[in-house]
């Protein structure tokens, strides 16, 4: 089965293309920049352009049997329905000219019976555009999507996370069916073997009916928070989306629209899904968000979090926040073979130390011991191998691939939890590209507060280690960095 999916780069569909690889579908994935999807899906066809543009959308829907369409407008502007329409009007006509049997789209929920906001009655209109171009469509309707980079799940999780009181509009007292990223993602891969003569409506959600403000509490209970949430009947969806963009990463222009839809109850009605997909039973709203905070766990396609989307999106030099995530990135290109930047990297700590400000590390060892960690006094077990759960001074070795990538993780007490990551890519041209990231996933307020206090110290140090291991890596060498300079 040749399948086209549409929306690559995005959330539901960055995770939706390694199942249909393990599956040993044949992908195609149509994205406006291809260079986004650069090394992310070995093996995968890429068409680069926009669903709006003819020869690129021809071009991606030629030979597909199933196409996958996961492609919304989440700007605040008043133009975004129309955009949507016509792009959806091109894309169905295309895939009828190319003979595709059959388009899976992934919408909103809500009742068309009511008033719904202006991008849930825009999610509905393209359903509807695209059964009416003539090629089946199995249209899901879902409410928030509970998953580490679900824009909606990472909103909830930040004002939780930040304010420990909220004072919080009425909406949050509107009932909602929250649905796993797990299971949206078997409802969109068991759509396969629906046969499709007509088009369907499924509305699909997660086991528990709850409101907005009971979401909040429960993954506050799940994190150890103690919340208060007051509400006043004063915020407008405006000055809700300013509150969002001034105490989280999320910009006003994204958080407008997502909380215009919260005024809607969003509850399944139908019980097509349940009937027509007897083997899925979604997970609780409790299950959902634990899922979504392992972020080490590795499970048949999906990778962690460290080497999957999450993290593979940052860019080479990155210091910022992504999906709940601290993160500072510092990358180098290195003149020696990968083997002799991982020998490097893999003997850090213990007598070697860490190749610079030893003295600070030694410092934090101590003040770890003064509150009940373990500091530095453990060493490691030898100078120059590791082994998967070796301790590494105040680190555990998390992964480790030799020659080739090494994840520590902080055992160190913290108001959050915490890694450092190495990977060592090999150039085309013999050289090697170092990347050093260092990861905290902050425990409320004072795990956020922590990282900034810390970061002036990270700038000196992870920067300074990254050039030392550079230094270190070519001086092990010395005939390859002639030879590719």
């Amino acid at each position: 089965m040749n399948i086209l999916v549409t929306g690559a780069t995005g959330y539901i569909g960055g995770r939706l293309v390694p199942h249909l690889q393990e599956k040993q579908y044949a992908v195609r994935c149509l994205a406006r920049d291809a260079r986004r999807l650069d090394g992310r899906f070995p093996g995968v066809e890429i068409v680069e352009g926009d669903v709006l543009d003819d020869e690129p959308l021809r071009a991606a829907c030629e030979g597909i049997d199933v196409a996958y369409y996961l492609i919304h407008s989440m700007g605040a502007s008043g133009t975004f329905s129309e955009r949507d329409r016509e792009a959806a009007t091109k894309f169905g006509s295309a895939a009828r000219k190319a003979g595709v049997k059959k388009i899976i789209y992934l919408g909103g929920l809500g009742s068309d019976d009511v008033a719904l906001s202006r991008h849930l009655r825009s999610r509905h209109e393209v359903g509807q555009v695209l059964s009416d171009c003539g090629v089946p469509v199995l249209e899901f309707r879902a409410a928030m999507i509970v998953g580490s980079g679900s824009v909606s799940f990472e909103m909830m999780r930040y004002l939780t996370e930040r304010l420990p009181v909220m004072i919080a509009p009425k909406w949050v007292i509107t009932r909602a069916q929250p649905i796993g990223i797990q299971d949206v993602l078997a409802y969109l891969l068991a759509a396969l073997d629906i046969p499709a003569t007509t088009s369907r409506i499924y509305e699909i959600g997660g086991a528990d009916i709850v409101t907005y403000r009971d979401m909040m509490l429960r993954y506050a209970r799940l994190r150890g928070l103690e919340r208060l949430i007051i509400i006043v009947p004063l915020f407008t969806a405006r000055l809700s989306s300013y509150w969002v963009h001034l105490v989280t990463p999320i910009s006003a222009r994204l958080a407008q629209p997502l909380i215009l839809g919260l005024h809607n109850e969003v509850v399944v009605k139908d019980d097509a899904a349940r009937l027509d997909f007897p083997s899925i039973e979604p997970f609780g709203f409790d299950a959902a968000v634990r899922s979504a905070l392992d972020r080490y766990r590795t499970s048949s396609s999906e990778t962690t979090w460290f080497d999957g989307a999450g993290s593979r999106e940052l860019s080479a030099d990155f210091t910022g926040e992504k999906e709940g995530m601290f993160v500072d990135r510092r990358s180098l290109v290195v003149n020696a073979p990968s083997r002799d930047v991982a020998l490097v990297f893999t003997s850090l700590g213990g007598e070697h130390g860490w190749l610079y400000a030893n003295f600070l590390w030694r410092l934090r060892g101590m003040l770890d011991l003064l509150v009940g960690g373990v500091g530095a006094r453990r060493g490691r077990r030898s100078p120059s191998e590791l082994r998967l759960g070796d301790a590494v001074d105040f680190w555990r070795v998390d992964a480790y691939e030799p020659q080739r990538s090494l994840r520590l993780r902080s055992e160190m007490k913290l108001p959050g939890r915490a890694w450092l990551q190495f990977d060592a890519e090999p150039l085309d041209d013999g050289r090697t590209c170092l990347r050093q990231t260092a990861f905290f996933e902050p425990r409320g307020f004072w795990g956020s507060l922590y990282w900034y206090g810390v970061m002036p110290f990270h700038a000196l140090v992870f920067a300074n280690m990254a050039s030392r291991i550079r230094q270190r890596a070519e001086n092990i060498s010395p005939r390859s960095v002639a030879v590719t300079r």
